[in-house]
């Protein structure tokens, strides 16, 4: 059983040709809406890989509230732990260049009024070797709560330090599993990784001292890791991106249920690594996260 405590958004994605510079106004070439939130994300990404998932969050009683949650609950993720808040739910406004890069802002909406309370109640309904996924997108005091309470139950706890913020290196230290893109990972590590000689040292360091699980996504050049004492590392797929939101999330997704369902880690990697490469071919956080066979017949 995976339990995903975080946010759930609407996502308003305009696509262009190239990314705007500051101040600079360029022409759209497509809208769309969809699902999103780090947390639905990777809440439906579980789903999909094949566990069990329940989603504890917050949205809006507004006209994004049922859109924002209709993919969850046709791939019958569990909602009943989702509050209904007269704080609107939140958005996220996404630029998609040429290329596939991307650029967001959250506007955080009913996210910001997920509890302490909300994250006590979901841990104590969950058994021990139950999987909590975290990220930053709701309050650092309620993700702190949830994790520190997981701890006590023998909870295995995955978070991934995006968005990257203030608090973000503070709580990674309270979590058994922690995912990091390479600008997270050097806040992680408190200095700049020029190259993949000194991400490895830097791995290997936080390892020894916290005896966590460190994954670091490095996009196209797939995933590194330590994790019980050795290194490891893997490719996602050669591809040409169309679209690289939700990629991330998708990884975490694949990850947390490939490791639920007793994959070895190498393999749970891999998996979530291919998983995340086919998210990058269709656009949209949740419409792109692909399905276990799709991702199986690749790995």
């Amino acid at each position: 059983m995976i339990t995903v405590l975080g946010s759930i958004n609407m996502d308003l994605t305009a696509t262009t040709e190239r990314l705007p510079q500051p101040g600079e106004t360029v022409a759209g070439t497509s809208f769309a809406t969809a699902a999103g939130g780090k947390g639905a994300n990777q809440a439906l990404a579980a789903r999909r890989a094949g566990s069990t998932v329940r989603m504890v969050g917050a949205v809006g009683e507004d006209s994004f509230a049922g859109p924002s949650l209709a993919l969850l609950d046709e791939a019958k993720v569990d909602l009943s732990a989702v509050a209904h808040v007269s704080t609107p739910t939140g958005t996220a406004l996404i630029l998609v260049g040429g290329t596939g890069e991307n650029m967001i802002a959250v506007v955080p909406g009913a996210n910001g009024t997920v509890s302490e309370a909300q994250a006590h109640a979901a841990v104590e309904t969950m058994q021990t070797g139950d999987f909590l996924m975290l990220q930053l997108e709701i309050p650092a005091t309620t993700v702190e709560a949830a994790l520190k309470a997981a701890r006590t139950k023998g909870i295995v706890t995955l978070m991934n330090t995006a968005p990257l913020t203030d608090d973000a290196a503070r709580l990674a230290r309270l979590a058994d599993i922690v995912v990091a893109n390479e600008t997270e990972f050097e806040l992680l590590a408190g200095h700049p990784i020029p190259d993949a000689a000194v991400r490895k040292v830097a791995l290997e360091k936080l390892h020894s001292e916290t005896g966590q699980t460190f994954v670091v996504t490095l996009g196209g050049d797939g995933v590194v890791a330590v994790r019980e004492g050795r290194f490891f590392s893997a490719e996602g797929l050669k591809i040409e991106p169309v679209d690289t939101v939700g990629a991330g999330d998708t990884f975490c997704g694949y990850l947390a249920a490939s490791l639920e369902q007793g994959l070895e880690f190498a393999e749970a990697l891999r998996r979530a690594a291919v998983a995340g490469s086919l998210a990058c071919l269709v656009r949209g956080a949740q419409p792109s996260i692909p399905l276990a066979d799709q991702v199986d017949r690749r790995v």
